[in-house]
Parts: C-alpha cells; sequence; structure tokens
C-alpha cells in the first residue's frame, strides 16, 4: 500500500519516528508540500496524512486511488468532507492529542505575564540588580492568581483542562458558553475554540470594551478569532492590561503584522501543541486509523 505524508515536519522534524506506519505499507516523507505540488505528490497513493494542505474537490479528481486521508491533527477544516463522501473517501483526525500540553502553554503565557520572568531575568543579566539599593528589585509589579477569576472561550477537551489547572491556583473559572456575562468580566479570558465563518474576529473592539478594566488576554486557539488591529488597540490604549498569543492570522507571522511591537503583548510562534509527549501521539493514532480503516472499522472518522 503506497502512504505519503504531505507536511510532516510539523509534527516529526526528526526527533520522532514513522515506523507505525510503515509497518501498514511503503512510506513517503515529505517535510512540507506547497498547493501546486499537491496532486503530483499523492499521485496513486491510496493514503495521504497531511496536517495544513488542503484536499479538495480539484485534488480529489486528480487522485482517483485516494481512499484514505489521515490528518495530523484535531481539527480538519483543510479537508472537505462533502467532497471526500462523494467520492468514498475515509477522513479521520487524532482527537484530544493536544490537550495537556496546549493547557500547559496556556499557563506558561499566563504565568509570564503574572510573574514577568523573562522580564527580571534580563534586568538581572543587565547588572541592574548589581546596582539595585535594596535585596528584591521589581521591575514590573506581578500578580497573584489566587482569587481571581478565569473566563475560558471554549470549554471542550482543553478548555477544561485548563479549568482544572486554573482551581488548582485557587481561581474561579467561568466558561464562557455557562455564563457569558460572568465569563467577559473575568481577570483573564482564555481562549480555546475552533475557528468558524460565524467567529472569525469575534475578539474585537466591542468585545475589548465589555471586558474588565484591566483584564488580560490569552489565544491559544487561532489566529482567526482576533481582530488583531482591535486588539493592538486596546493594549495601546490601556483597556487591557496584557495579552498573549500562539497564533496570529496568517502563519508564518509577516512582517507588517499589526500586533508585532505592541507593549504588553507576548507572542510565541504556534508551539502550544509541540511537546514531543503531543506529536508522538499523533504518530501513533495515524497508524491506529489506518489501520482501524483497513479492517472495516471507524477509529476517530469524522466523514
Amino acid at each position: 500500500m503506497k502512504l505519503v505524508i504531505l507536511d510532516g515536519f510539523a509534527i516529526n522534524p526528526g526527533d520522532l519516528s514513522w515506523d507505525d506506519l510503515a509497518k501498514i505499507g511503503d512510506v513517503t516523507v515529505y517535510d512540507q508540500t506547497l498547493p501546486h505540488q499537491i496532486a503530483e505528490r499523492i499521485g496513486d497513493a491510496e493514503a495521504i496524512f497531511t496536517n495544513k494542505c488542503i484536499i479538495n474537490e480539484e485534488i480529489l479528481e486528480q487522485c482517483p486511488q485516494l481512499k484514505f486521508i489521515g490528518v495530523l491533527a484535531t481539527g480538519y477544516d483543510v479537508i472537505n468532507l462533502d467532497d471526500c463522501r462523494k467520492r468514498g473517501v475515509a477522513v479521520c483526525n487524532v482527537p484530544a492529542y493536544s490537550s495537556e500540553s496546549v493547557a500547559q502553554h496556556t499557563f506558561a503565557l499566563i504565568l509570564e505575564l503574572c510573574n514577568n520572568v523573562a522580564l527580571h531575568n534580563e534586568a538581572v543579566q543587565q547588572e541592574k540588580w548589581c546596582d539595585y539599593p535594596h535585596y528584591s528589585m521589581v521591575v514590573k509589579p506581578l500578580f497573584q492568581l489566587n482569587g481571581k477569576s478565569l473566563g475560558i472561550i471554549g470549554y471542550g477537551n482543553i478548555g477544561k483542562r485548563v479549568g482544572e489547572i486554573a482551581e488548582a491556583f485557587g481561581m474561579t473559572i467561568y466558561p464562557y458558553s455557562r455564563d457569558p456575562e460572568k465569563a467577559i468580566k473575568a481577570d483573564i479570558i482564555t481562549v480555546h475554540c475552533p475557528a468558524t465563518a460565524e467567529n472569525k474576529g469575534f475578539l474585537n473592539k466591542e468585545f475589548f470594551e465589555n471586558m474588565k478594566d484591566g483584564a488580560f488576554l490569552i489565544n491559544t486557539a487561532r489566529g482567526a478569532l482576533v481582530n488583531e488591529s482591535d486588539l493592538a488597540e486596546a493594549l495601546r490604549n490601556g483597556k487591557l492590561a496584557g495579552a498573549a498569543v500562539d497564533v496570529v492570522s496568517a502563519e508564518p507571522m509577516k512582517k507588517d503584522n499589526v500586533l508585532l511591537g505592541v507593549p504588553n503583548l507576548l507572542i510565541t510562534p504556534h508551539i502550544a501543541f509541540t511537546t514531543k509527549e503531543a506529536r508522538a501521539v499523533v504518530c501513533t493514532t495515524v497508524a491506529e486509523n489506518l489501520s482501524s480503516y483497513l479492517e472495516g472499522g471507524r477509529l476517530n472518522r469524522v466523514d
């Protein structure tokens, strides 16, 4: 059986293996595939695996041997499911593999906003503490989580795990789906919902104006959820005391993105899902999905 991995680098840059898939068929791995290369690289393969490559009717028409698509992620918005159903192509994803990793990264961002660890380390390395007259040097005030509130937008696997961690810190959680009025007035709002045509850019000027003055915003979900110009303005005018995002509107980030250089904003380059442990789950699960399909099963089928 001929198998093609179209864009495996994000999941396996070399520290893992595709051995489980190799036991099923002849695997060809590409680190990255550009749009104009997709159909050619699929060729007569019966099964493919993709993270961000878009598979639509045009691609399916050029690849009639294709029977199975394994998504190297939880989200499968890059696959046109209607076209796949029409052509009898099975589609499987890897649900919830990154819940722990994304929840952990969410709190890494929250704690950095609250404790300013990097900022204080930088000051120490610049010898500012050496010249300071007191034993404790506060460069920027710290913020205690205990007793504070956390609004959670998107209360699925990741959102619930974030909520559990927040409660361990002594925070009160408000899932947005249950109590939007309390959630939007929380001390910190964290976003964990998928991006859809309906909610694109809903984190905008109106939303920020309704938030608590001096609140923090965290987004480890999708960049499309945020109106980036409005977020930049909310940070510049002090409506928000800080924000941290792991995702932006176009990735890799463009040099003209309005968020670059905005004060009190932390940006990480879409890494929340990338712990080795989480990525290893993907490598194992996509092979299990294909094995199930070949045996007539429906493990993690989304179509």
